[in-house]
């Protein structure tokens, strides 16, 4: 690019250079266009703030990625039936790799390169705007870092209740009440306990559907203070009953019940 190129840079492209200068990912010539760029309109000195806000929340603000509440049960679940690889997929398998490790792999071309470089930028850029944009109406960096740390079970409940079809039922177990809530637009159950006993290392709590005489694995949560949240995983049915067991740490090795259920919430009127 020659400096008169860097002058006519529109708002929208800009807006890109900005999200990718906070995050330090512009190239050599695109740092220049972005300085360039910014030189020539002073007026677009709040989209770089903006930007640079919206890193430092993300830098603060992303949480751990966690595996499926229910990860164990389907692998055991797929252990014991037809799921499982049978010897001769497994040779397959290992044949396929074998044979994928010595065959020689051509490397990316410069353009095929760039359409990467291009596609990951993107998302990253839409990030960054899309952070930014909550920082500019008003949210500030400190809200839109609690939205972002806010449980997924919580943000579940939230969109269950917000629901024109939301449905919840409750019951006591010893010690404490339990409910469920629930939507069938929404597509979640999310159970709320208050009094769970604690639980020694080895174990923990497993959520389950029970689907007439069939309980269904849902997944496995902790008690976390005096309220826990803990989002169901599966689908619901009209019918369903919602149970609670304490199971060894990790869930059921069988995906059945082990232990009598200590909540079972019926959610049929």
């Amino acid at each position: 690019m020659n400096d008169r190129e860097y002058r006519d840079i529109g708002a929208d492209e800009f807006a890109e250079l900005s999200a990718g200068h906070a995050l330090n990912a512009l190239s050599l010539d695109d740092e220049r266009a972005y300085q360039a760029a910014l030189a020539a309109h002073p007026e677009w000195e709040q989209v770089a703030r903006l930007d640079a806000a919206a890193i430092d929340v993300l830098a603060d603000g992303i949480p751990p990625v966690a595996p499926p509440l229910d990860l164990r049960s389907r692998l055991m679940r797929a252990i014991d039936t037809d799921e499982s690889p049978t010897a001769a997929d497994a040779a397959a398998s290992t044949v396929a790799e074998e044979r994928a490790e010595t065959a020689p792999v051509a490397p990316p071309t410069e353009v095929v390169q760039a359409v990467q470089r291009r596609n990951w930028t993107r998302g990253l850029f839409a990030l960054v705007a899309s952070v930014a944009l909550l920082v500019a109406i008003g949210w500030g960096t400190g809200a839109v870092t609690n939205l972002w740390r806010t449980p997924a079970a919580v943000t579940a409940l939230e969109q269950i209740q917000s629901a024109p079809d939301a449905s919840s039922a409750q019951v006591s177990f010893q010690g404490g009440e339990a409910t469920a809530h629930w939507s069938a637009s929404v597509g979640k159950v999310v159970l709320v306990a208050d009094g769970l006993p604690e639980l020694p290392n080895d174990r923990t709590f497993e959520l389950w559907f029970v689907r007439g005489t069939q309980p269904i694995a849902a997944g496995t949560f902790d008690a976390s203070g005096s309220v826990t949240t803990a989002e169901l995983s599966g689908t619901m049915q009209p019918g369903d009953t919602i149970a609670v067991t304490i199971e060894q740490a990790g869930g059921s090795p069988d995906g059945n019940p082990t232990t009598k259920p200590i909540i079972a919430i019926p959610t049929s009127a």
